[in-house]
């Protein structure tokens, strides 16, 4: 049985996924480039491992948000980032994993722009296969195909699969990545992080 809070009667409370895990401090950075371009790369190693994720990684004790984002991005790409700001953030349940994440994202810019040019190297090849500066719009693209693929699919996990009947979905998304879409409606990172520099710059 369902309860209602009052705070907001247009929400219902469910019993959560079977997670036993404490939930950890991610952070991704939407780093962006070129022509509406976000960097993504291609995870290996790990959960999610062949799925397409921004940049970053575990926050760590007495960090903060941005200096985490400015490491992982360093350590992982060797690009430096400048004016980093938050965005928003998700909750993102991996049942299957046993893993529970509340993912903090954080845009940015590279402090050398000829830096968009081409993609990073791969500083850390057991966990990136490469780095790739892609527009978001075709990250919108890979958002609809998988999120169709799924919703034909009992188990999401079948829906990349063509011999379970589904998508061959050649770019899945790192669950995150996709709930930045399902959760926050996500469509116009660029333009959300120009409008909050320009609202401080106008201060």
């Amino acid at each position: 049985m369902s309860t209602t809070p009052d705070s907001d009667p247009t929400t219902t409370i469910t019993a959560p996924p079977a997670v036993t895990t404490i939930p950890r401090v991610g952070i991704a950075v939407l780093i962006f480039g070129r022509a509406n371009q976000v960097l993504l790369g291609e995870r290996k190693g790990s959960h999610g491992a062949g799925t397409w994720a921004l940049p970053g990684g575990h926050l760590e004790p007495g960090e903060t948000w941005a200096a985490c984002a400015a490491r992982e991005v360093l350590e992982e790409t060797n690009l430096a980032v400048s004016g980093l700001r938050f965005l928003t953030a998700t909750n993102d349940v991996m049942a299957a994993e046993n893993k529970h994440y509340i993912t903090i994202y954080l845009g940015c810019t590279p402090t050398r722009r000829e830096a968009c040019r081409a993609p990073p190297p791969v500083m850390e090849p057991e966990k990136c296969r490469e780095w790739r500066w892609v527009e978001w719009e075709e990250v919108t693209r890979w958002y609809r195909l998988q999120d169709a693929a799924e919703k034909q699919h009992a188990n999401p996990a079948a829906a990349a699969s063509p011999a379970a009947g589904g998508l061959a979905l050649e770019h899945p998304l790192f669950l995150p990545l996709m709930n930045l879409f399902r959760q926050q409606q996500y469509w116009m990172p660029l333009q959300e992080y120009q409008l909050l520099i320009g609202w401080e710059e106008d201060r």
